[in-house]
């Protein structure tokens, strides 16, 4: 074995006994392109540009007539000949050295697969790695080069990919396919071949068809909601023409075309290396092929930009240099992942974060026990970036709306602050936020939802029954489906006011085109499950508001709430009164909690929550409340009445 020159891993030049020996830098760098050249030489202008660039020709010349010198006294010492110089040409000799890239193009194994394993060797290591040179022609090669590896490889690949059969050959191909996206992850005609090594196209057409499905759903029921709608518009804008001075009914805007923000970048993704917080070392080792699993799976997804997996790897080591990171990277979404170990059962938590908010938008849970890790890890990951890329879909499409405006975006964000605290100031002044952003953008949806909101939790609050507030409250959740069919808050909002007013019926199948819109929209999963509370099934609803909590584990007051009411409905007094203890403000709840203490023969504490609430609402009656809050069982509100006048109202 002679001396071979190494430029995969760091540029290193190796004697016969293949310790490394010491060599001019450049002199490595001019073997490395000379070897590459068609006739194994060049003038030393050109070598001299391609070293210092060129800038000053003088200068680079006799610099480069001291690193030859340099050179020729490092030969003798060796006693080898690899460069050979004249006045104004440098050879190289190929016979004199073996170059770990000249054997992509001879005397290269002529199997598919030991060829393709040879080249996922050399290309899993940087080439050349950290070299001190910064001339625009070295650059211009050094791309040149890699794009060249690129291509051998793909070639290989798809080579190999035509003739695999068993399952060590598939691993080979799947191998490769990873090193080559890393080379090139926006390429359109990677991510399609990528999608066939993987064997996703079956996965992300079944997800197609499932949106398909879903759209179609939602269509059937938009058509049996706009009867309604379409009603409730006409009583509104009868009772604005006859002077009617509505609380609310003057949000009920005509609906129009929405308007639809055009689109002016693709979102970034970035996937940070999942933390592995288990008691399992095999969840460890399955974390460095979990991330880019995940990655693979976005490249159905042409909508989106993700940041390489080693960049993002070693990103994740450093939490100091994550914010700088992002801002440098202009990232817009980051999926943070860790397993961890809940009740004995190894699972994945995952969760998706728009960077400029800070905002979890998306969460989710998976159990890691019961699954073959080799064999399911991929299809898992799959599933995992089919979710995250819906989620950022139709984040983006609300984004759009809250662009269009600055400072009314701003006092959208300040109103969603006040709306989630329920207190009647607060409502107030988030529908005060709201209606200031409805002045500038009339169709903007999330505000109308919010502003629908607003008056539903003032008549859950208030409990007076007002149906005005109701009313306010449909008609502007109407407006909202009207300006934007396809996001879930109007829908929610429509089935709160419906569920309010007793239509049951209208009420869940608003909330089930709501949670089909957002299958990990905490909030709206939440209010499907109080919806539930109401249909007197705590038991769906209890199972919805836990996943709800689960999502957004630090739950605003109305998700305990709920809570305490699925609870009581099931005779889990306790169980209930631990849910209000949990609220910011559990004053919101001292009904609940009288008629839980009531209930548990705790009358001294329950005469406590029953004085509150007189002190608050003095004309509290518990028959006419009850006839306003609805129930679509009577045991139900038998219970609830039961446990109020046990309390002493």
């Amino acid at each position: 074995m002679g001396f071979s020159l190494h430029t995969f891993g760091g540029l290193k030049l190796l004697d016969p006994s293949g310790s490394q020996v010491a060599f001019p830098e450049k002199g490595m760098l001019i073997l490395a392109y000379l070897l590459t050249c068609q006739n194994y030489g060049a003038d030393r202008q050109t070598l001299a540009r391609f070293l210092w660039g060129d800038d000053d020709d003088a200068v680079s010349l006799s610099t480069l007539r001291k690193t030859v010198s340099r050179i020729r006294q490092r030969q003798e010492e060796l006693g080898a000949q690899f460069l050979s110089f004249s006045k104004h040409l440098i050879y190289v000799d190929p016979a004199s050295l073996s170059l770990d890239d000249l054997s992509f193009e001879k005397d290269e194994p002529t199997e598919p697969f030991l060829r393709l394993i040879h080249l996922c060797e050399l290309l899993s290591r940087p080439f050349l790695g950290a070299v001190t040179c910064e001339s625009r022609r070295y650059y211009e090669w050094l791309a040149n080069r890699q794009g060249l590896h690129t291509a051998l490889l793909r070639d290989a690949m798809e080579t190999a990919f035509r003739i695999a059969r068993t399952a060590s050959e598939y691993e080979i191909v799947k191998d490769a396919a990873l090193l080559l996206f890393r080379a090139e992850p926006y390429d359109p005609d990677t991510l399609q071949l990528l999608l066939k090594v993987f064997n996703a196209e079956r996965e992300v057409e079944d997800f197609r068809q499932l949106i398909e499905q879903r759209r179609a759903a939602i269509s059937r029921g938009i058509d049996a909601l706009n009867l309604a709608v379409d009603k409730r518009h006409e009583d509104a804008t009868a009772r604005v023409a006859a002077g009617t001075t509505v609380q609310g009914v003057d949000d009920a805007h005509l609906a129009v075309e929405p308007a639809v923000a055009p689109k002016t970048r693709f979102p970034k993704l970035v996937l940070l290396p999942p933390r592995n917080q288990s008691s399992s070392p095999e969840a460890g080792v399955m974390a460095a092929s979990l991330i880019e699993d995940i990655t693979i799976g976005f490249c159905a997804f042409n909508s989106l930009q993700v940041i390489a997996p080693h960049s993002a790897i070693r990103i994740g080591r450093y939490q100091e240099d994550k914010v700088s990171f992002f801002e440098n990277n202009s990232v817009t979404y980051v999926l943070d992942t860790r397993i961890s170990t809940i009740g004995g059962e190894v699972t994945l938590f995952a969760q998706l974060v728009f960077v400029p908010d800070n905002e979890i938008t998306w969460a989710a849970r998976f159990g890691l026990g019961q699954i073959d890790l080799v064999r399911d890890r991929r299809t898992l990951s799959r599933r995992i970036a089919l979710s995250v890329s819906n989620e950022i879909e139709r984040h983006e499409t609300t984004r759009a709306f809250l662009e269009l405006n600055p400072v009314a975006y701003h006092r959208y964000l300040v109103g969603k602050q006040h709306l989630s605290r329920l207190t009647l100031p607060n409502l107030r002044l988030a529908r005060e936020q709201m209606k200031a952003v409805l002045e500038s953008s009339p169709d903007f949806a999330p505000a109308l939802s919010a502003v629908a909101r607003t008056y539903s939790k003032e008549w859950l609050l208030t409990a007076r029954g007002n149906i005005d507030l109701l009313k306010a409250a449909e008609a502007s959740a109407a407006h909202a489906m009207k300006a934007s069919g396809d996001l879930a808050d109007g829908y929610r909002e429509f089935g709160v006011a419906k569920l309010l007013q007793g239509a049951f019926d209208e009420s869940a199948g608003a909330m089930e085109l709501a949670e089909i819109l957002g299958p990990h929209y905490a909030d709206v999963i939440a209010d499907h499950a109080d919806t539930m509370v109401h249909c007197s099934r705590p038991a769906v609803a209890l199972e919805k508001i836990e996943r709800a909590i689960e999502l957004n584990p630090i739950s605003p007051d109305a998700y305990l709430w709920t809570a305490a009411g699925a609870n009581y409905a099931l005779s889990k007094f306790e169980d209930s009164l631990d849910y209000i203890s949990k609220m910011a403000d559990p004053s919101l709840a001292d009904r609940l909690s009288a008629a839980n203490w009531a209930m548990l023969d705790q009358l001294d504490r329950a005469q406590f929550f029953v004085r509150r609430v007189r002190e608050s609402n003095p004309a509290f009656d518990v028959d006419q409340w009850l006839a306003a809050v609805p129930s679509k069982e009577q045991w139900h509100k038998d219970l609830y009445r039961e446990g109020l006048k046990k309390a002493g109202f």
